[in-house]
């Protein structure tokens, strides 16, 4: 599906910057497509590895951790090893480790890695999913995070119950155009505050959000019957704490927060403009989709009234469901 952008004007100027191509040394293959011949085997992601959705493009790690990143052989992979590649081309870490089934261990450093395949001389980049490792939340000292102000939680200010988010993802401008999934930036869920100057910045940010987004996308589209042409955006995604005390209305506990929630405007019925109609659409699509896929279940509110010159949809996947309007 392809996407046409919505442009808000709370969204505020970001820089927006593609990251650069990848530059490595010959033997190389960059996959682009799911699956490539490799040292003699058929290889890549598997359907698995991009959620339910088949539309999410990272995956999410801790500095270290052992993550899962599913991937499919024609043959025996035994003989390969693997390493991670940075945005600009450089191979992370010292040595080659090897695959063993469908765990691979992240690099030590927060940011965002392709995992590169190797059989004897040649390398096989897979360009996604990719990685991202995100910055502890336990590294945020007081309301701060290396100079970015994120500010307080209710479970830090009261010591019990409560959650926070397990990590941040570490953006700098050239991020920002990353795509976290099919229609979906990660410069889209970076906090709309007054720090427009302050890099890098944190984003909390949860893959079951994304999953879900995309299957309210694809939804849409199947009961339009038109796959070409969904015109999305989001109006807010991640909110700082400290933000969120300072924005209209906004619940003390916001689940914008913790990442798992957008406020999207979509143009569900492809007639140009975004109304009352697309917000039934959207809700509709929202309903369907939880129907197949009851561990999304979260919340959806949907605000249409005169104080909002564009109408949207909050959905977000805090794991039960609720409803309201705004």
């Amino acid at each position: 599906m392809k996407r046409r952008k919505l442009s808000f004007a709370s969204t505020g100027v970001l820089v927006i910057a593609v990251l650069a191509s990848l530059q490595v040394a010959s033997p190389t293959h960059v996959v682009t497509a799911p699956f490539s011949r490799f040292g003699g085997l058929a290889s890549g992601p598997s359907a698995d590895a991009f959620g339910r959705s088949g539309a999410v493009k990272l995956r999410f790690a801790l500095p270290g951790d052992s993550v899962d990143y599913p991937l499919q052989f024609a043959g025996d992979p035994a003989t390969l090893s693997y390493d991670w590649v940075s945005p600009a081309g450089a191979i992370v870490g010292d040595s080659a480790q090897p695959l063993v089934g469908s765990r691979v261990q992240a690099p030590d450093a927060p940011g965002f890695y392709r995992l590169a395949l190797r059989s004897g001389g040649t390398r096989q980049i897979l360009r996604e999913p990719v990685i991202a490792v995100q910055v502890p939340f336990a590294r945020k000292f007081g309301g701060f995070l290396n100079g970015y102000q994120i500010g307080t939680y209710v479970a830090e200010r009261f010591g019990h119950g409560g959650s926070t988010p397990e990590g941040f993802l570490e953006v700098y401008p050239q991020d920002v155009g990353l795509a976290v999934s099919e229609h979906f930036k990660l410069g889209e869920f970076v906090t709309h505050d007054d720090q427009a100057d302050v890099w890098p910045k944190y984003v909390a940010l949860n893959p079951r959000l994304l999953d879900k987004l995309e299957l309210v996308v694809a939804e849409v589209s199947r009961q339009r019957g038109d796959s070409e042409h969904v015109a999305v955006g989001v109006h807010s995604g991640f909110r700082t704490p400290s933000h969120n005390r300072l924005t209209p209305r906004a619940a003390r506990d916001s689940r914008h927060q913790y990442g798992d929630a957008a406020d999207v405007a979509m143009d569900a019925n492809g007639d140009g403009r975004i109304d009352l109609t697309d917000e039934i659409i959207v809700a509709r699509a929202v309903e369907d989709v939880e129907d197949v896929h009851p561990e999304l279940a979260g919340g959806m509110g949907l605000y249409t009234s005169r104080r909002y010159k564009t109408p949207y949809v909050h959905i977000d996947a805090r794991g039960k469901r609720s409803r309201w309007h705004g």
